[in-house]
């Protein structure tokens, strides 16, 4: 692919980056990231893939903008208020950047949804709230070969992982959650509260890491969990190992 001018204008804090450079945002340009999810996770990221560059974002969400949203989901405003998030979502990126196609798919990630979303996709990004979304996003991903970037916040923590459970001595989501819970059991946000900054902080995170998968800088993130504790504020990171009994991984080797 072949920059514009103006593409060289825009983006050239990026090509001047020894590990990204011109290939890198020529890559960025021709990907494909998907989120799971359009609110406080799924905003940052989305800003800052949309103002990199990432040439087609799509966003699954079936909820709309509500008033205490905005504390935290910062696409969103007064007037968005009562909008699907995904199309205000639409609206807001397309003011980022008249470069990236944006795919506004206004519906619930459920065990009967369709692989064809992954279709020609580069990576996910979930900041979905509930494990139930989290394993099915796992297992999608995992059949289709497509790196996860998994991230998830609560009160004043985040942490964020890279899986690639096809690969060999790589976990997947599974591998570090396994079954031994309800699916549908997470915290909430509306209940326990939450830090809306740390959303930023884990969505911006989240971007950083799908833009490390497209763009191959830096070290290899895959198998390594970021916990992030924004109380102290420190941030500690581990390697997650395969789990050779994961049910998920054992079908999609």
């Amino acid at each position: 692919m072949t920059l514009s001018d103006e593409q060289l204008d825009r983006y050239a804090r990026h090509i001047v980056l020894r590990d990204i450079g011109g290939p890198g945002q020529a890559r960025l340009l021709d990907s494909h990231v998907l989120l799971i999810g359009a609110g406080g996770i799924g905003c940052p990221a989305m800003q800052y893939l949309a103002a990199a560059g990432v040439g087609t974002i799509s966003a699954v969400d079936d909820d709309a903008v509500s008033l205490s949203n905005l504390q935290r989901q910062v696409l969103f405003g007064d007037a968005q208020i009562g909008q699907a998030k995904v199309e205000a979502a639409k609206a807001a990126v397309a003011r980022l950047n008249p470069d990236v196609i944006f795919n506004a798919i206004n519906e619930r990630i459920t065990a009967d949804s369709s692989a064809t979303l992954l279709d020609k996709v580069d990576v996910v990004i979930d900041g979905s709230d509930n494990f139930a979304t989290r394993l099915t996003v796992n297992d999608l991903c995992l059949a289709a070969r497509v790196p996860l970037v998994s991230a998830a916040i609560g009160q004043f923590h985040g942490q964020i992982g890279t899986f690639t459970g096809w690969q060999a001595n790589a976990p997947c989501y599974r591998c570090f959650v396994g079954d031994a819970h309800d699916p549908d059991d997470c915290d909430d946000c509306a209940t326990q509260g939450v830090l809306g900054a740390m959303c930023g902080l884990m969505g911006s995170f989240a971007a950083m890491e799908a833009i490390r998968m497209l763009t191959g800088f830096g070290d290899n993130a895959k198998g390594k969990l970021h916990i992030v504790d924004g109380l102290k504020p420190a941030m500690r990171t581990i390697n997650l190992p395969k789990d050779s009994d994961c049910r998920s991984c054992r079908n999609n080797n």
